[in-house]
């Protein structure tokens, strides 16, 4: 009897799933579906998951963006503390082999340097994976993508990847595929060249979209794909050029 059902769950399964990725009124994180709307600010929602966003809001106050990440209305690709911690371990990498002290606090390195890198990924007025336009890596010349002035002033590149919609049989084997049909990812993109915007762009994809605090909108990065900064060695030189404050007990 329970081979008898698994055809039938399996069916209600996919169509749960298909649900949840093309609908707009729910996001998907980790291994539930939740509401978007979310009744206080972004840095609220912030705290209240630690720690995945601990180190993320530390930095996010030593840069003296906690006003603008509280009150004002923005589009956040938040980078999880995940991918802070890989920049700084490879900072002291770097800093051991050239016989400096690490850092083992984020107040060591200088504000400057995480408002600098931060604020690349903050966005004045409210975008959610809607609003951006397609990118497609392999015709990028079609699908670009867009360029977006960042808080900081940097041009990043936003878009949305259309996957494929496949089709297997029981075997595993693909029976059909109807391109740009199945789920949407939005990506922010790195540009190292600012005179050569689509070559070496860093796509990082986004893990959850459109959670919608009440001042804006709040995308959550990939932390096993991205490191804080986009291209590590820039943060590093960034850091280290600055100087690195003594660790204080």
């Amino acid at each position: 009897m329970m081979m008898l059902h698994k055809p039938k769950t399996l069916l209600l399964s996919i169509i749960c799933l298909l649900a949840v990725l093309a609908g707009c009124k729910k996001y998907y994180i980790e291994t539930e579906v939740h509401d978007p709307k979310f009744e206080g600010n972004i840095m609220q929602y912030m705290e209240g998951r630690k720690p995945f966003f601990d180190s993320t809001l530390t930095i996010i106050k030593l840069a003296g963006l906690a006003d603008v990440v509280s009150k004002e209305n923005i589009t956040f690709f938040a980078p999880p503390s995940g991918s802070v911690f890989k920049s700084v371990k490879r900072l002291n990498v770097e800093l051991r082999a050239t016989g400096k002290d690490t850092v083992s606090k984020l107040t060591q390195i200088k504000s400057q340097v995480w408002r600098n890198i931060l604020s690349q990924y903050i966005f004045k007025g409210s975008n959610r994976l809607k609003d951006y336009p397609q990118r497609d890596t392999l015709s990028y010349l079609a699908y670009p993508g867009q360029g977006y002035t960042s808080y900081g002033g940097r041009i990043m590149n936003v878009g949305v990847i259309f996957n494929d919609a496949v089709v297997y049989n029981d075997k595993g084997a693909e029976i059909s595929r109807v391109a740009y049909a199945g789920y949407r990812q939005l990506y922010l993109a790195y540009i190292p060249d600012l005179s050569n915007p689509q070559v070496s762009l860093v796509n990082i994809p986004v893990a959850t979209s459109d959670i919608q605090p009440n001042n804006g909108v709040l995308h959550v990065l990939n932390k096993l794909d991205h490191n804080f900064g986009f291209n590590t060695n820039v943060f590093i030189e960034q850091a280290i050029s600055a100087g690195i404050d003594p660790a204080t007990p």
